[in-house]
């Protein structure tokens, strides 16, 4: 017979380079886990290693870190604990990073513009069900299912369109990109029409944007 929550011991970890996150999301986590173990983390580099030396079940990770991407560690976590769920707690906007954590190897995310109400249930289904979908989650992978490029739009583009995209948003303009790749001024006009038309953006503020979120993070 499996136990109720509050008679369960889940182990926990916290892994947010900022304390008072931690502290808050440990609240609710004994609220809803009285036998909750907690441990914290301030940095990316020593999750796995809580992780694999902790036995922890249940990890809520920020996404990015002063020294990186939390999406890179993923399938480190994974491999040293196949069975443990994680939720990304994060301010990244949803609509544009869920797919990538989700893919990646995460139960859940979870935006800290969210209610408490709503962290509440996010970790409540954690512990439960082992995984949070969120409604905008849900509706990013129904549209995943119907076109794969959505997690990220950059793969609508060639490699030549990519380079040449990477370049504006490196700040180069158009005669220096053409001197740059040694083609003609007017073949990176052209390329640079498709770009936009691909990705349906019509600046290159726009432009920047995408490649800042789907290259850096």
């Amino acid at each position: 017979m499996e136990l109720p929550i509050e008679d369960k011991e889940i182990i926990f970890l916290l892994a947010d380079d900022h304390s008072i996150v931690r502290q808050g999301i440990g609240i609710i986590i004994d609220e809803i886990v009285p036998n909750a173990v907690i441990y914290q983390t301030s940095s990316l580099q020593q999750i796995v290693e809580i992780v694999k030396s902790k036995g922890i079940e249940i990890a809520i990770i920020d996404a990015h870190f002063p020294e990186g991407n939390s999406l890179n560690f993923l399938s480190q976590i994974r491999s040293v604990n196949p069975d443990i769920k994680i939720l990304i707690f994060t301010g990244l906007e949803e609509e544009l990073h869920a797919l990538k954590f989700i893919k990646g190897g995460a139960n859940g995310y979870l935006s800290k513009l969210s209610e408490e109400e709503e962290i509440r249930k996010a970790i409540a289904s954690i512990v439960n069900k082992g995984e949070y979908i969120s409604a905008v989650s849900q509706n990013l992978l129904v549209q995943f299912a119907h076109d794969p490029n959505v997690i990220n739009p950059l793969s609508y583009l060639t490699k030549r369109e990519l380079q040449i995209a990477e370049l504006y948003a490196e700040g180069y303009g158009n005669l220096e990109i053409a001197n740059k790749l040694d083609i003609k001024q007017n073949t990176v006009s052209t390329i640079k029409k498709n770009i936009f038309d691909k990705l349906k953006i019509e600046n290159l503020v726009e432009l920047i944007d995408l490649i800042k979120t789907h290259h850096t993070i």
